[in-house]
């Protein structure tokens, strides 16, 4: 386990308020010009020294659907993935609660910082894999820190995930390697404009749009500095 002082990078420690249930104690990245790739690990798996620290810094799209996951009725049975989780907000939140959820991202300090967060406050360890979307190097366990991401789930969330050009088609076909043949998916999108091509893409794996809800936090900022302005689209497949 990384240590608070760990020399390569600078950690801080804030309490998150889930809206509808408990605060979250979470030890995030310092700032975003955090960035500590020793043995090149993050290199071999595509991330640039920009995109690093980008994982470990809260998101107020993650605290949106940590919220709205919380008002989801639970089904002990039911299989949840959060996909490129982050900090994993959700994951923590639906562990606590009792979820059979796993968290996947793409980056090697992912896991780590999971754990730490778990501890921190009492939940219980949540399952983690690694999963990555897009064209991509083969990946190894040395690098990942995890095993890579294989089973198939019933309910896949995620948050800020359609940040280029390329991820509306590349997500959904993530979307639907992982998805069971009946299925739902919740993304809250922050907004930078290819949310109409990700509802056209997923509707390619036969995935309707059930929802398109507002998403809004008055006190945080969006990705251009705006006020934030997401929306959460829930999908469904039969």
């Amino acid at each position: 386990m990384f240590a608070a002082d760990n020399p390569g990078f600078k950690t801080r420690t804030q309490r998150v308020a889930i809206p509808g249930g408990d605060d979250l104690v979470i030890k995030t990245l310092f700032d975003r010009q955090q960035y500590y790739d020793p043995t090149g690990a993050a290199k071999r798996l595509g991330i640039c020294s920009a995109s690093w620290p980008l994982f470990g810094l809260l998101w107020p799209s993650s605290i949106k659907l940590a919220a709205h996951l919380l008002q989801r009725p639970f089904c002990p049975e039911e299989r949840i993935l959060e996909i490129g989780c982050g900090l994993g907000l959700p994951s923590l939140v639906g562990r606590r609660r009792g979820s059979r959820i796993t968290a996947s991202d793409r980056h090697p300090l992912t896991n780590l910082f999971l754990k730490a967060n778990a501890q921190l406050n009492d939940v219980p360890v949540v399952k983690y894999r690694h999963g990555q979307w897009g064209e991509q190097s083969p990946a190894c366990i040395k690098d990942t820190g995890a095993e890579l991401l294989s089973a198939k789930y019933d309910l896949i969330i995620g948050s800020d995930l359609l940040y280029d050009r390329d991820a509306p088609a590349d997500l959904a076909d993530f979307i639907d390697d992982h998805a069971q043949p009946a299925a739902q998916a919740w993304i809250v999108d922050a907004g930078r404009g290819y949310r109409a091509a990700f509802v056209r893409n997923m509707a390619n794996f036969g995935f309707e749009l059930i929802d398109d809800m507002p998403v809004t936090l008055d006190d945080e900022k969006g990705w251009a500095g705006d006020p934030y302005r997401g929306r959460l689209l829930k999908f469904s497949r039969q």
